[in-house]
C-alpha cells in the first residue's frame, strides 16, 4: 500500500499539471444544488442508515475544469451517536483527447458524533478517468486512497469500474463494481468471521420526470451481514 501511495500522489501531481493549458482563467462560475430522499443510504454497498430511509442534499460550484462542493446525508451510527454525514470535496476535471480525468480530494465529516468518536472523520484522494466510446455510452474507473480510513482502518484503497448508457435523454442504465481494502486486519464483519476487504456491485436505472430524477438500484456485496445484504434502493432527487 505504501508503494501505491507514492504512485497515487505522482499521478495527482501529473494530472494537476494539465490544468495550466486549459484556458480556464475566464471560465464562467456556476452554482447548483440538489435534494434527495432515498429508501437506504448505501456507501460502497454498506447501509449507513441501518437500512432505513435517508434525507440528502448538497451544493456544487464549478468554474472551467475546477469544482468544489459539499453534500450531507442523515445516517444511523448508534455506536458513535452519529446522525449526520457531511462531505466536502474539490478537484479538477482536465480532458486529454477523448479521456476526461477527475482528480481531487474528499473529506468525510461526522459533526454529530460523540466526542470519543472523532476517529470517524477521514479523507480520501480521488483519481478517475472516463471515456465515451459511443454516443450515450460512458465507461470509466476511479481510485480512492486514504492514509487513515474511518475508525482506525489504516491505509485504504477503493477501486471501482462503472458504465452507463443513456437510452433516451430521460432514461438511462448504469452499474458499477468496486473493491474496498484496508490495512487493519479483521476490519469488516463477514458473518461469523472478519476480513480486511470486500467487493460490492450495483445495477440500476434512472428516469427523469417533471423535474425529478427517479433511481431504482440493486445493491449487493460479498459480505454476509444485515447491512451488507442484497437489496433494492429507490431514490428520488430534485435539482435546485
Amino acid at each position: 500500500m505504501k508503494i501505491f501511495k507514492k504512485a497515487f500522489w505522482a499521478a495527482l501531481m501529473a494530472g494537476s499539471a494539465l490544468t495550466g493549458a486549459t484556458g480556464a482563467a475566464n471560465a464562467e462560475t456556476t452554482v447548483s444544488g440538489n435534494v434527495a430522499l432515498t429508501s437506504d443510504y448505501a456507501f460502497r454497498g454498506i447501509s449507513q442508515t441501518d437500512q432505513d430511509p435517508a434525507l440528502q442534499g448538497g451544493f456544487d460550484m464549478a468554474s472551467g475544469i475546477f469544482y468544489a462542493g459539499t453534500w450531507a446525508s442523515s445516517i444511523d451510527f448508534a455506536a458513535q451517536s452519529a446522525e449526520l454525514e457531511l462531505d466536502v470535496y474539490a478537484g479538477v476535471t482536465p480532458t486529454v483527447g477523448p479521456v476526461t480525468f477527475d482528480l481531487g480530494v474528499v473529506g468525510y465529516l461526522y459533526p454529530s458524533a460523540s466526542d470519543d468518536a472523532s476517529e470517524l472523520d477521514f479523507w480520501e484522494l480521488k483519481g478517475g478517468a472516463k471515456i465515451s466510446p459511443a454516443e450515450g455510452f460512458t465507461i470509466g474507473g476511479t481510485l480512492f486512497y486514504s492514509p487513515e480510513f474511518t475508525l482506525d482502518g489504516g491505509d485504504s484503497l477503493y477501486a471501482e469500474g462503472a458504465a452507463s448508457y443513456a437510452l433516451t435523454d430521460k432514461f438511462s442504465l448504469s452499474g458499477a463494481v468496486g473493491h474496498q481494502s484496508v490495512d487493519a486486519a479483521a476490519y469488516f464483519a463477514d458473518g461469523a468471521t472478519f476480513t480486511d476487504s470486500y467487493t460490492t456491485w450495483n445495477l440500476g436505472a434512472t428516469y427523469a420526470i417533471a423535474g425529478f430524477g427517479l433511481d431504482l438500484r440493486y445493491v449487493d456485496t460479498d459480505l454476509d451481514t444485515t447491512i451488507t445484504e442484497e437489496r433494492v434502493i429507490l431514490s428520488i432527487k430534485r435539482a435546485l
